[in-house]
């Protein structure tokens, strides 16, 4: 099924730009490098890592980094502006990637495009090494409810169509309560959660990101 991410890929590579959008640059990059800092991986891996943005981010901190994406053009482009890095074209549902392979996980408002949701979870956990941790930047679940239509709610799981700047993809609304539930029957256990405050930016997007947070984030631990 179509998701527009391959019409899409070079409207995002120009939206992304260096820095990433305000909510990447100024909401969750920052929790998010302070929760990796504060036990830093030997290795890790970026579900849905785009262009590459985040994964040039944490080599530049000395982690050995893959990223995966299933969109070519994205990954073409992670590589061309990381040579030195290890990327792969590939869903999260079917991670060419061995048992254990890595100390960190993350996935990077990468849920939200994710079809299979149950299968990529599997995949996580299974390319996770037992103690490590899996990192979710994700949209708050009562923000992805504001795109559906009358006959949609919130405690439904349906797609969407989100477009701006010339890109248009399809996006995935679950309730929170979903994402809990997958992750608390495949056995990880939550050791952190924050629905982040912005820090700098334009005051007026301060304000809106404060008044009705876009993002949460989440922290869980395999056993060992």
């Amino acid at each position: 099924m179509d998701n527009g991410w391959d019409a899409s890929a070079q409207a995002w590579i120009a939206d992304m730009g260096d820095d990433g959008d305000f909510g990447r640059r100024y909401v969750l990059d920052g929790p998010m490098l302070a929760r990796i800092a504060a036990k830093p991986p030997r290795s890790a891996l970026d579900i849905g890592c785009g262009e590459g943005r985040f994964c040039r981010m944490l080599a530049a901190r000395g982690i050995a980094t893959t990223g995966i994406d299933p969109t070519v053009a994205l990954i073409a482009q992670a590589r061309h502006r990381h040579p030195e890095g290890v990327y792969h074209v590939a869903p999260a549902e079917a991670l060419p990637l061995p048992d254990s392979a890595f100390d960190l996980v993350i996935c990077y408002l990468s849920l939200i495009d994710i079809d299979d949701l149950p299968t990529a979870i599997a995949e996580i956990i299974r390319v996770l090494a037992p103690g490590g941790t899996l990192l979710i930047a994700n949209l708050n679940s009562f923000k992805s409810a504001k795109s559906g239509d009358a006959s949609q709610a919130y405690l439904d799981e349906f797609t969407t169509w989100e477009e701006w700047r010339g890109i248009r993809i399809r996006n995935w609304h679950r309730p929170l309560s979903r994402y809990m539930s997958l992750l608390l029957e495949a056995g990880l256990m939550l050791r952190h959660f924050d629905e982040p405050n912005p820090s700098g930016g334009d005051p007026d997007k301060v304000w809106r990101y404060r008044k009705w947070p876009n993002f949460l984030i989440m922290e869980w631990q395999k056993p060992v």
